[in-house]
């Protein structure tokens, strides 16, 4: 659906230091947006006549209020588009695109364990928010750099979610140091041996979904894998038209029969099972 998004609220988000922007676009595509799906936004500055940059910015939807008609996208400023879509006020309007692609999927019981690195911890604030709506335990860990960015990328806002919160920084200025899937190992690893033990608790009733570095998301797919844990992952790629016209995003995946097959990120995805993907040759 291609439409436009009256811009609310725009800010920064944090430290200005991060470079980090909260977009509120209020429109039509809050009705049927779901966690895990994205907006692809023309960024192209309105001050002159020009098609450039050409292509729009695919952001994950962050929150979704279809009371408000109104989403919310978390981004950082790291290129020309972003640095334009930086600009825009409130009360300007943005041709938006979306929602686009296929998102989480949730059980009907059990826990939900989000892991997120950096700044990937975005587009699972609405699948927190749709678990819980929903009777889900949600549990997160999060890793990142420090606690600056941590504490700039909205920690605040999910502590009031009142949810348990594992939380990693490299230099160890918050939480434990090292990386999120490392407290995601020490967690599993207490969970199957209490399961072995004491027969308390069904590791199938536990589903996890992680956006980050594609590693990290490697790494939490094979820890998952390795205790029974079934695993959802939102790829992140460079996209052309976001409609799956260009090819430019598609992934490798193997199905059920070991067969390579090709999907399109941005149509397919950016969701899927973390079992099914090739890591090694995601493109």
């Amino acid at each position: 659906m291609l439409t436009e998004g009256l811009v609310v609220v725009h800010e920064a988000l944090g430290e200005e230091g991060q470079r980090l922007r909260r977009l509120v676009l209020k429109g039509p595509f809050a009705q049927t947006a779901k966690a895990g799906q994205f907006v692809a936004v023309q960024v192209q500055d309105s001050s002159i006549s020009s098609y450039d940059p050409l292509l729009r910015r695919p952001i994950s939807i962050a929150e979704i209020s279809p009371d408000r008609n109104e989403i919310t996208l978390l981004y950082r400023i790291v290129g020309r588009g972003t640095e334009i879509l930086a600009r825009a006020r409130c009360g300007e309007r943005l041709s938006v695109m979306g929602p686009l692609g296929q998102g989480f999927s949730l059980s009907a019981e059990g826990e939900l364990w989000l892991i997120a690195g950096g700044i990937g911890v975005f587009p699972l604030y609405a699948l927190a928010q749709s678990a819980l709506a929903k009777g889900l335990t949600v549990r997160l860990f999060w890793g990142g750099e420090n606690q600056q960015f941590l504490e700039s990328a909205g920690l605040s806002h999910w502590q009031a979610l009142g949810i348990p919160i594992h939380l990693s920084t490299l230099d160890g200025s918050l939480g434990q140091q090292g990386l999120v899937t490392e407290q995601l190992q020490e967690r599993l690893s207490q969970l199957v041996g209490q399961a072995k033990q004491e027969q308390l608790i069904d590791c199938e009733k536990i589903s996890v979904a992680t956006c980050g570095p594609k590693k990290m998301m490697q790494a939490v797919t094979e820890l998952c894998k390795a205790s029974g844990v079934q695993v959802e992952v939102s790829l992140e790629e460079r996209m052309g038209c976001a409609v799956g016209a260009c090819l430019g995003c598609v992934c490798t995946l193997i199905d059920v029969a070991g067969t390579l097959i090709h999907k399109k990120v941005c149509q397919d995805g950016p969701v899927f099972r973390g079992e099914e993907v090739v890591w090694d040759v995601l493109c």
